[in-house]
This record gives C-alpha cells, sequence and structure tokens, in this order.
C-alpha cells in the first residue's frame, strides 16, 4: 500500500493514523492481525493442561483474551521468556510445547469490527522483514510450529516441505514465504506500507513552538524545523540524496529530506513564513485540543518503482518498535575492520561460494569470528563447499554459556557437529611472534589443520591490506594468518536512530546503547508501553524475545492496552500511559490508571 505524498494529501494536515507499528516482520505482522480484530477467545470445547490457568480462562469465557486482567492470567506461569505475557500467549497457542508436546491451541478466533483499531505498518521491504535476507540453505533454531503465527497453520500452507518429527524445523525461505502468505490470507495487506524507511520519530509537544527540533536534538538549527514541519509535503530528495540515506547511516538518515530543501532548492523568506504557519496551524488545530502527552511526527520515504524515492509524513497517537535487532551488526572495533575482505554477514559468505572462481577449496582459508549458530552457520556452509576454516572465538570450548549446551543433539545435528570440531580440531600452541610483535610487521603464517582449525580463547588484534589477520590467545600469543575472506559473527543491535539518543534514554539502563540481551528497551511487563514515553511500544527482540514463539506475546500486551485505552477515552488518544493489568479493575477486565 503506498504512502500518501504531496499530491493526494493537503498541505495543511498530514495524516493522522491511531497506530503505526515501525516494522513487517513477524513482530508487526502478529501485532497488526490483533488490531486488525481477529479477536482470541476460549475454545470451550478445548481443555487446557495446566488446570489452574484453564480454571482462571473459564471465570471469563465469554470475554476474549484481550479484555481480560493478563497480570492475573499470568500468575504461576513459567517459560523461557522473562516476559509473562509471553508465557502466557505462547501456552495458550502452544499448550505444554516445551515438554514435547503438540497440543491444540486452546482459542478460538472471531473476527470482531468494534476491536479493529486503524493502523499502519511501515517495513523496509515485504512482510517477513529479515526473514528475506536469510541463508536459505540453513534450518530454524525453532520447530517450524513454533514459527507459526495465530490462525494458519504452518503445515497447511508449505505443502511437501514436511519433515520427521524430530527434525521439523523450517528453512528462512520456507518461513519468509509463510508470512508473506500469512498477511495475504488474513486480509492484512491494506494496512502494510512496503519498501518504506523511517528516518525521524518524534514527539510533538504542544508547549514549545520549537520541539520539532529540540526532540531529535537539533536544538540550534531553526532551517531544521522549518524543513521538518508537519505539512511540509514539498520536501523532495535528489537521487544522490536518497541513496545516501538508503546506506542506514544515522547522520545522512537524519537528514535526507532536510536537504532535499535546505541544499537543493532554498526557499525565500515569504516561503518559510507561510511553512511556518501551517506548521502552527496544525500543532494548534490538531495537537493541543485535549492532548497533554502530544502526538508522534514519523517520517521517512518510501522507495517506488524506478528507483524514485518519495518522502512522507504523518502523525501517529502511538507508536509501536517493532524493529527487531538485526538491523546492525555487532563490529569488534578493531584496525583494519572496514577493509573489503572483512564481512559481517553469513549471507556474504554464501555470495562468495557461489560465484565461480572467487572462493572454493584452493583457496586460503575463510576466518570465522564468534561462537553463536551465525558463526557455526558460516562453519557449516564453508565446510560444506569444501572451504578451509579458522574459527576463533574468546571462550572456551568448554564453557556452559555457550548456545550448544541447550540444544538436543537429536534435534540439531549439525550445530553439534561444529561443537565437536570446536572441542576436538583445536589449533596445537605453536607461538608465531611474541606478544609484544608489531602486528604490522612481518611475520610467518602457522599451518592450520585440514579443513577446520577452531582457535578459542583468542581475541582479534586486527585485519592488514594484504589479507594477513592477527590472533592473540589467553596466554598473549600472537599468530597470524593468510585469508581470503573474514566473518565477523559476534550478534547484532537494533538501529534506533531514528529515535532521540538513538532510543538510549528507552533502555532499562538509560547510560548504555539499547542491546537487546544486555540492555532491553523498559516496558510495562504487560502492556509493553515503554516506560520513559507514554504512547510508544516495543515488542520482540527490543524487549528480549527473540523467539518468535514468544514475540507473539507483545502483540498481546499490545492489543490490550490499546483497546482499553479506547473503550476508556472513547478513542485512541489518551490522558496517561496504560496502567498495569488488574490495577483499578476487576478481573473481567484490566484497569488503567
Amino acid at each position: 500500500m503506498p504512502l500518501r505524498d504531496e499530491s493526494s494529501l493537503p498541505r495543511e494536515s498530514p495524516a493522522t493514523v491511531p497506530v503505526v507499528i515501525i516494522g513487517n516482520g513477524p513482530s508487526g505482522i502478529c501485532l497488526s492481525h490483533l488490531l486488525s480484530g481477529y479477536t482470541p477467545y476460549l475454545d470451550t470445547e478445548a481443555t487446557h493442561p495446566n488446570p489452574i490457568l484453564y480454571h482462571k480462562l473459564q471465570e471469563a469465557e465469554h470475554l476474549p483474551i484481550t479484555k481480560q486482567d493478563l497480570q492475573y492470567l499470568c500468575e504461576g506461569l513459567e517459560g523461557r521468556s522473562g516476559n509473562p505475557v509471553a508465557v502466557l500467549y505462547d501456552t495458550l497457542l502452544h499448550p505444554d510445547a516445551d515438554r514435547g508436546l503438540e497440543f491444540p491451541p486452546v482459542l478460538q478466533w472471531r473476527l470482531e469490527k468494534q476491536h479493529h483499531i486503524p493502523h499502519l505498518v511501515l517495513g523496509k521491504g515485504s512482510p517477513g522483514g529479515a526473514w528475506h535476507t536469510m541463508e536459505g540453505s540453513m534450518l530454524t533454531i525453532s520447530l517450524g510450529i513454533w514459527m507459526e503465527l495465530p490462525g494458519v497453520n504452518y503445515r497447511d500452507i508449505s505443502p511437501g516441505k514436511r519433515r520427521a518429527v524430530s527434525t521439523n524445523r523450517a528453512t528462512p525461505e520456507e518461513i519468509s514465504s509463510y508470512y508473506k502468505n500469512y498477511v495475504k490470507l488474513m486480509g492484512l495487506q491494506k494496512n502494510f506500507a512496503e519498501n518504506t524507511y523511517v528516518t525521524s520519530v518524534q514527539r510533538l509537544h504542544r508547549d514549545h513552538e520549537s520541539s520539532l527540533g529540540k526532540d531529535n536534538g537539533h536544538e540550534n538549527d531553526s532551517k531544521a524545523d522549518q524543513t521538518n514541519a508537519p505539512g511540509n509535503w514539498t520536501d523532495h530528495c535528489t537521487k544522490k540524496e536518497t541513496e545516501r540515506g538508503h546506506d542506514g547511516k544515522e547522520n545522512e538518515h537524519s537528514n535526507v529530506l532536510r536537504n532535499g530543501t535546505q541544499n537543493g532548492r532554498g526557499e525565500s523568506g515569504e516561503e518559510e513564513d507561510r511553512r511556518k504557519r501551517r506548521v502552527e496551524g496544525v500543532r494548534e488545530n490538531g495537537v493541543s485540543q485535549g492532548l497533554p502527552q502530544g502526538l508522534w511526527e514519523v517520517r521517512g520515504y518510501q522507495q517506488l518503482q524506478g528507483d524514485s524515492h518519495v518522502p512522507f509524513s504523518l502523525f501517529a497517537e502511538n507508536v509501536v518498535l517493532a524493529t527487531g535487532a538485526s538491523d546492525s551488526p555487532a563490529r569488534l572495533g578493531v584496525e583494519g575492520e572496514e577493509l573489503p575482505y572483512v564481512f559481517h554477514s553469513v549471507r556474504d559468505l554464501g555470495v562468495a561460494v557461489n560465484r565461480q572462481g572467487h572462493l572454493g577449496p584452493a583457496s586460503d582459508p575463510v576466518l570465522v569470528v564468534g561462537a553463536g549458530l551465525s558463526a557455526a552457520d558460516a562453519v557449516l556452509c564453508a565446510c560444506d563447499h569444501s572451504v578451509s576454516v579458522l574459527h576463533t572465538f574468546r571462550k572456551r570450548a568448554d564453557d556452559p554459556g555457550l548456545i550448544f549446551k541447550q540444544l538436543p543433539k537429536t534435534l540439531y545435528p549439525e550445530y553439534h557437529r561444529v561443537y565437536h570440531m570446536m572441542c576436538s580440531q583445536t589449533h596445537l600452541l605453536s607461538p608465531i611472534a611474541n606478544c609484544g610483535a608489531d602486528p604490522s610487521g612481518p611475520a610467518a603464517s602457522s599451518a592450520p589443520l585440514p579443513d577446520y582449525t577452531s582457535f578459542p580463547e583468542h581475541c582479534v588484534l586486527s585485519f592488514q591490506p594484504d589479507m594477513r589477520c592477527f590472533l592473540r590467545g589467553s596466554n598473549g600469543v600472537l599468530r597470524a594468518f593468510k585469508v581470503s575472506m573474514v566473518l565477523v559473527l559476534i550478534g547484532t543491535h537494533p538501529d534506533l536512530f531514528f529515535l532521540k539518543e538513538q532510543g538510549q534514554y528507552l533502555g532499562s539502563d538509560p547510560s548504555r546503547p539499547i542491546s537487546c540481551k544486555h540492555n532491553p528497551v523498559d516496558v510495562n511487563p504487560y502492556t509493553f508501553e515503554c516506560s520513559a514515553e507514554p504512547g510508544l511500544f516495543a515488542m520482540g527482540p527490543l524487549v528480549g524475545d527473540n523467539f518468535v514463539r514468544f514475540l507473539k506475546g507483545g502483540a498481546l500486551g499490545i492489543t490490550t492496552c490499546l483497546l482499553n485505552k479506547m473503550e476508556k477515552k472513547g478513542k485512541l488518544i489518551d490522558d496517561g500511559r496504560c496502567g498495569r493489568g488488574g490495577q483499578g479493575g476487576g478481573r473481567g477486565v484490566g484497569g488503567f490508571v
């Protein structure tokens, strides 16, 4: 669905949407499903294996789950997510899944128009998000049925691809196809705008004339305030500027719309005055009336056919961050990491081995850095194409914290194959140079074991232009190797560049950048509303739910919150944040303060 541009939208008032969801992966899709009026009820013919939870569900079986007290339902439940609503929703969809059992869901779905909340889902590509960019030959960690979304059985739209129960996992290609088809089957297409890139999300405060600039850290940039003003639909980007914005760099992204006018055409003083009057008119008419917390302004551009880029601007009463965690790969921060033979995605290895004459059995080894599943995928990919691998990681090979320790051998034989190699094919310690040697100076190459060699408790010192890599072990021994390619696979970080402070102020520890593992977005555990920002929500990896089976809980919590807002105010704009379920109300419907 194309966003409305300057030719179809009145300049005086950009569109106002009750809910804007940033990200069209499984998180955004699942939330769109609930906001579209698909309403979950207890299936009166089903029985949940947890008798306490089943009794609670029966107490209010006439009410949809989205109108019940989620905190009450969550009490006493345990699971593999730290978010209680994620555990609740998972056990309703997959009862006793952690015990290896496959019970049917205890929910039935009704499409109810009175529970529909208008919303818009913005995504950089097709619905499915990052799943469209993953290496197609690997298998998912989760079982295929755990990757499915409510209302459509994964097996029903993946015919001919069923595997034995012991290996009932899926490829990323199958899952991305499932998500894309899910949107069509559930009739959600009208809510999705593809190929959209958000460059700015900021609060509009009615009490501050210069808030448009100050909220995004441009306190002294009065021209930026004027060119970023609501209602400005004449700021076209030049092709060069939009290509720079597409690269994902923070400053270029946030300036892409501003530069289109400031540096391209310029404006007369009269035009600037008219623009300023339009801005203040929108603030006065669209923000100040009965709205203490203000609206959100969402800006960006949409890439259309023919490589044209059309900027958009709209207001949102509520914004949901569903961007996932794969936007920005984690980096080592060492010398030479920007050299052209150093990559940060398994996908780049797949491209290299499939390019004739580029990488093969006669090539120098590939260096893989990291001890997670992505690093293991890279090792498997290289070994399958007879490419020698050097594998370095900081932990001991027998470290109990390695992810391989948590995976059953019967379900994940390929990862245990890698783990076995990590332990059994370790490099014999033979120093090349002393720890004090100059990494840029000459050093001999050591002969690795054939095909695969692991370097536990080693860190990377530098990458050199002549394609030599320097490693240092825990004992201080320095080693150098000539390689054909490097894959640094040590995790990814969410990229929230479009928020002030890159969203850092939203974290559990506001002094550190957002990290899905170490510093997730701090949210109310039952509504997923950000503690630091009323009307701003986060779900999925941003709040620590990295598996699809659990990120669905964020959709339940957010939908329940928004429905209570609407019931309380008669519309989605409210005068305060949602409270925890159970406060200010009975067990039937959670109250909100």
